[in-house]
């Protein structure tokens, strides 16, 4: 079996794009397969300057590993489209010797004018095919000998598919059952370009020829386009492979496909990684920098259209591999649930270890303005902290800023429970943490003696502990003051004391 991902460069990598490569890894990898990344690049036009590099590390980034590919080589060899042009034009050649495709010498104003002119007269599915091919100028209409000498000339021209008349197209996909499309409804696509750069669809259907690839798995938008891509292996005389073709991903209310523009709005990313536009200098946020797990993403992602069959949720991609079968794929566009996303990037980030987190929060600390000059120890114990209580990575310093930097009072908390009783009993706390000895700063002593200390005093929890809170994170919600309060350290602890009380 032999699977590829066949992107083009012309901006980042969807949400859906990773779907699709997860899809066709996780089908070569279940039968020992071979998984090819191919870079379609043959759009010039629409080709963005990074976004090759970006497709690459999105997807190693997501634990999807090539076999075959730009980076890696291959027996096919090379796997960048830009680089094999002399091989589309040597079969594209044999498509005009064999008559399954001729030369068109229109002009893009000539064509322009000619959907004005039908449109006017109430045709507004113009299309270049063989009912409209003999009022064209090409190979069809004029003679060899004209041909020739346009060429020799230099004038510009295209190959196109010569579709046949009449006929149905009958292709099954692995997802949608039988499929039947009649030739009137395929126009004579262009495939190679005035540039000598090919179509799509004719370097498309040649490279999964020449590189063996046994299925096709991609999304629902290119299926209009697969009786085409049978009638060109047909007119090359090529058994063509197992198509599937993808729902789509929706927006989190079912209304359309999710876009960056839904992601903007919503707060959520739809990139994997962050991505700045080289032209515009527009930056957007990645799953990576937002603090979403690589693994988690992918567990999220791969059940958008596809079931495994039972209740599993939470799997590894190995689990994935064992279970995937291209027969479970619905139909039916599946909604971008936000929540369970979140559910899973919490789920992962609980069983992970707090080390693994370490270099995030110094990367996320120095970004931002913090301190930096925290210890692995303190970090480590700030992340173990919080772990229970976040469901992004960046959740350990944006959830609880003031375990980094001192707390920014919450107005309407410190209002609210800010009164004489709690600041003379904060007073009497600070006094009695001052004696308290440093090297029993610890929760497991902290805490006991802290009941006993209230205990004795008969001082009531509602004129203690939320001042005790309010003083040490500035906020009302958060872990355990007294955990924080070992955390923080003594020093730190009754300052921060201090400064409630000075400030109040």
């Amino acid at each position: 079996m032999v699977v590829r991902f066949a992107p083009s460069p012309t901006g980042p990598l969807h949400i859906g794009g990773v779907r699709t490569a997860l899809y066709n890894y996780l089908l070569a990898k279940k039968h020992g397969g071979k998984f090819i990344l191919r870079i379609e690049d043959t759009d010039q036009v629409r080709f963005v300057p990074g976004a090759e590099e970006y497709i690459m590390n999105a997807l190693e980034w997501c634990g999807i590993r090539v076999d075959y590919g730009v980076r890696e080589g291959g027996p096919a060899a090379p796997y960048r489209q830009s680089e094999r042009s002399d091989i589309y034009e040597r079969y594209a050649q044999t498509l005009l010797a064999s008559g399954n495709a001729y030369l068109a010498f229109d002009s893009a104003e000539s064509l322009d004018d000619t959907r004005k002119k039908a449109e006017a007269a109430g045709n507004h599915g113009w299309q270049y095919n063989y009912k409209t091919r003999m009022e064209m100028e090409n190979s069809f209409t004029l003679s060899p000998e004209v041909v020739k000498s346009r060429k020799e000339a230099g004038e510009s021209y295209v190959i196109r598919l010569n579709v046949p008349e009449n006929r149905e197209v009958h292709f099954f996909d692995l997802i949608r059952g039988e499929i039947i499309v009649h030739t009137s409804q395929i126009d004579d696509k262009v495939l190679m370009k005035s540039d000598g750069l090919p179509t799509y669809h004719l370097a498309n259907i040649i490279d999964d020829h020449l590189m063996h690839v046994t299925h096709v798995i991609r999304g629902e938008e290119w299926l209009p386009s697969a009786p085409l891509h049978i009638l060109l292996y047909e007119a090359f005389e090529w058994t063509p492979p197992s198509f599937a073709h993808l729902p789509l991903i929706l927006r989190p209310d079912g209304n359309g496909k999710l876009s960056k523009r839904d992601g903007d709005r919503l707060g959520v990313p739809v990139f994997p990684l962050d991505w700045t536009d080289p032209v515009s200098g527009e930056k957007t946020s990645g799953f990576r920098e937002s603090g979403y797990l690589p693994d988690a993403l992918v567990n999220f992602v791969v059940l958008l259209g596809w079931n495994p069959g039972n209740d599993e949720e939470v799997m590894t991609q190995e689990r994935m591999s064992d279970l995937f079968d291209i027969e479970r794929i619905g139909k039916s566009g599946t909604k971008f649930d936000i929540d369970k996303l979140h559910w899973f990037n919490q789920t992962y980030l609980k069983e992970k270890p707090e080390e693994s987190f370490l270099d995030f929060v110094k990367e996320f600390l120095l970004k931002n303005g913090f301190n930096t000059n925290f210890s692995d120890a303190y970090l480590l114990k700030a992340i173990r902290l919080m772990k229970e209580r976040v469901v992004l990575v960046k959740d350990f310093v944006v959830k609880a800023p003031y375990l980094f930097k001192e707390p920014e009072y919450d107005e309407a908390f410190l209002t609210k429970q800010w009164n004489e009783n709690g600041k003379k009993n904060l007073i009497a706390l600070s006094s009695h943490w001052e004696s308290f000895p440093s090297e029993k700063w610890h929760t497991e002593t902290l805490q006991p003696d802290f009941h006993e200390w209230i205990t004795t005093n008969s001082i009531p929890n509602k004129f203690i502990l939320p001042q005790l809170r309010l003083a040490l994170t500035g906020v009302s919600g958060g872990p355990d003051s007294i955990a924080i309060a070992d955390l923080l350290g003594k020093n730190e602890t009754i300052s921060r004391l201090a400064r409630l009380i000075a400030h109040a």
